[in-house]
């Protein structure tokens, strides 16, 4: 087990899937298990698509452009 910060939560996830993983390394994070390790540039790419995605999602509860009718 091991504790993953998500842009200031943090959180235990289990680790035995990514036994290389060391304090400092970035993972992707799965319903709580850490399944890969990746670099720093990976990393920014994901958090990027994820923060588009929650906007794009935000827009769609607001009724905002590109909503659902």
């Amino acid at each position: 087990m091991g504790t993953v910060d998500f842009g200031g939560v943090e959180r235990e996830v289990c680790l035995a899937y990514v036994p290389e993983a060391r304090a400092g390394d970035y993972v992707i994070v799965h319903v709580g298990f850490a399944i890969s390790v990746v670099d720093a540039a990976e990393a920014r790419r994901t958090l990027e698509v994820l923060e588009a995605m929650g906007d794009v999602l935000e827009q769609e509860l607001a009724g905002g452009p590109g909503a659902a009718p």
